[in-house]
């Protein structure tokens, strides 16, 4: 059984990857970040920003609610989860990290492209939304959501990089490790 959480800046990647990674080892996929968007409105982007806006989004008892959820789904292993928090707060509940970062021209050609807006709406976005969740998180938990780059054990610029580029790099990186196999389809059990 294995847990890997993926981490990163807004527009890096990370949710991208961690969906293919947990379907190239058949494992479980679970993410914060929808998790928490459910409740915003809006584009993708936006329904995040629309949630920090809220007293629900912002309030420190709906993010322990998460974290407690996202502790289980880790402790219960053959999962990858994708979360801005992970790192740190997942700490000791799973087997490997990654922190996935890009350049901000980069990522906001990737909101462009994701959520059809202008780079100008693309740029703005990405700055409203770090700025919501480092100043919040820091807040709530004491701690620059950025830091954990340190913490990773594994950190990937993804501004060159497709998304089945930055898997290669992981699963080889878990490969090593001897945190994964390959095993034919068939005999993985995936829980549903």
């Amino acid at each position: 059984m294995v847990t890997v959480v993926v981490s990163g800046k807004p527009g890096s990647g990370s949710s991208t990857t961690t969906k293919l990674l947990a379907k190239k080892l058949g494992l479980e996929y679970f993410s914060a970040g929808s998790y928490f968007k459910q409740f915003g409105t809006g584009k993708e982007t936006e329904k995040a920003v629309t949630f920090w806006r809220t007293k629900k989004g912002s309030s420190k008892e709906f993010h322990n609610k998460l974290d407690e959820l996202q502790k289980e789904k880790a402790m219960e292993g053959n999962i990858v989860i994708e979360s801005k928090l992970g790192i740190r707060l997942l700490k000791g509940c799973y087997d490997f990290s990654v922190w996935i970062e890009a350049n901000k021209q980069e990522r906001a050609k990737r909101y462009v492209k994701r959520d059809d807006i202008t780079m100008s709406e693309a740029l703005s976005q990405i700055e409203e939304k770090e700025m919501h969740e480092r100043k919040k998180w820091k807040k709530i938990y004491g701690f620059d959501s950025f830091s954990q780059k340190k913490m990773a054990d594994l950190v990937i610029d993804s501004t060159k990089k497709k998304p089945e580029e930055i898997v290669k790099i992981i699963v080889r990186d878990l490969r090593a490790r001897g945190l994964v196999q390959t095993f034919p389809k068939s005999l993985i059990k995936r829980k549903v």
